[in-house]
């Protein structure tokens, strides 16, 4: 099954419009800002999904908590996203409204289809640092079951945790909201709506009231994170376990260190992806993608639709230019993913898995194994200047 919930940056960004130099990833990090990761099955049985478990409380410091297991952790999108189902009632999380009282609720359109619920707010945990009072998705809460057209119309619902692939999605992306001013200038359809007697009609949304990258809302390091997983066997692995390590240059296990850095664009957070005869314009890093993803003259899969199925396994090098500074040459491979899932039935993580995709170069978890990936917020000062950038 082929998962990708790439927002390409924020919502609004989507509607308007030689080496990796990191280091290896290999050893892991300790401190009191790291996350444990994992690479798991998870709870749809899926392949190269990255997890972690987030803490939410009820807001003010409260000691009434719970802790979700299997949340997706996804560089390419912005803000926390439970799903009902697995949140407790007991929390009774404050909603989000607008001036008149009108509960927020708010359509999260991916590339593998849309989640639909309303805006809350919890104090989310992480390792040891706290968000206080921040503004999360509850995904498929049944007292807002009427999805509108305009939402609707984005694809397949992914509303329930065997759609998504797990139990929430936890953004920490380029952006600090999800829309951003866009949203709070101009109403747009299939985006934030306000619902009053049963009917939800799009509205505008202040930028405090949308949906916010937590990790930005930490009182320190809170410039970026970085994703740092070990390599992985040609074959693939049972499962694996890493790092979300908080900050950028702010401690002593988050500095940059010969990372390459690549500037992004500041509305689209797109790089350009250069392979040979092609030219991907609209390319991007994207740990919420279970493969790479882009188009190619590669044999595709009959039966793991999405996949590609060469003969053997291919051999790649590609070039990343940024919006400035010099370009990064990254060498992959793209094995046949019928192979590879019928040999290794029970394993998780796959390095070669790669997929087609019409819109851009989409660089995900398979590129993360080996490297210490940075995500640098927009915006946030870093020692190599201020964010949107990824790094690796």
């Amino acid at each position: 099954m082929v998962l990708d919930f790439a927002a390409v940056a924020s919502f609004a960004a989507l509607l308007l419009t030689a080496g990796c130099g990191g280091g290896g990833g290999d050893a892991a990090p300790t401190g009191p800002n790291v996350q444990a990761i994992t690479v798991d099955p998870g709870p749809a049985g899926n392949v190269n999904l990255l997890f972690t478990t987030v803490t939410i409380c009820a807001p003010g410091g409260s000691s009434n908590c719970q802790s979700i297991d299997h949340v997706l952790v996804d560089t390419g999108s912005t803000g926390l996203r439970i799903v009902s189902s697995v949140l407790s009632p007991s929390l009774a999380l404050p909603q989000q409204a607008d001036t008149s009282g009108n509960p927020f609720v708010e359509c999260g359109r991916f590339v593998s289809g849309y989640i639909w619920g309303p805006v809350k707010v919890a104090d989310v945990k992480m390792a040891g640092k706290q968000a206080s009072s921040a503004p999360i998705q509850v995904i498929g809460d049944p007292a807002f079951s009427v999805v509108p057209s305009s939402c609707s119309s984005a694809g397949p619902s992914l509303n329930s945790v065997q759609a998504l692939g797990a139990n929430g999605l936890l953004g920490v992306g380029l952006f600090q909201e999800d829309c951003g001013p866009a949203c709070a200038q101009m109403v747009i359809p299939g985006i934030y709506y306000v619902c009053s007697s049963g009917a939800c009609q799009p509205a505008l949304a202040q930028l405090s009231k949308q949906v916010q990258n937590p990790v930005g809302m930490f009182s320190g390091d809170n410039n970026g994170v970085i994703i740092s997983l070990p390599s992985i066997p040609a074959a693939g692995a049972a499962s694996v376990t890493g790092a979300m390590i908080f900050g950028i240059g702010t401690q002593s296990n988050n500095g940059l260190g010969s990372a390459h850095v690549i500037p992004v664009d500041p509305n689209t957070a797109t790089f350009t992806t250069s392979l040979s005869p092609f030219l991907y314009s609209n390319s991007f890093i994207d740990s919420g993608s279970n493969g790479l993803f882009f188009a190619s003259g590669i044999t595709a899969c009959s039966s793991a639709a999405g996949f590609y199925c060469p003969a053997s396994t291919q051999n790649f090098s590609a070039t990343n230019q940024g919006t400035s500074g010099p370009a990064s040459t990254v060498s992959f491979q793209v094995a046949n993913a019928e192979s590879m899932f019928s040999a290794h039935p029970t394993f998780s993580a796959f390095a070669s898995l790669a997929g087609t995709n019409s819109n851009g170069f989409d660089w995900g978890l398979p590129f993360f194994y080996g490297r210490d990936v940075f995500t640098a917020i927009e915006g946030r000062n870093t020692p190599a200047g201020p964010g949107p950038y990824v790094a690796y």
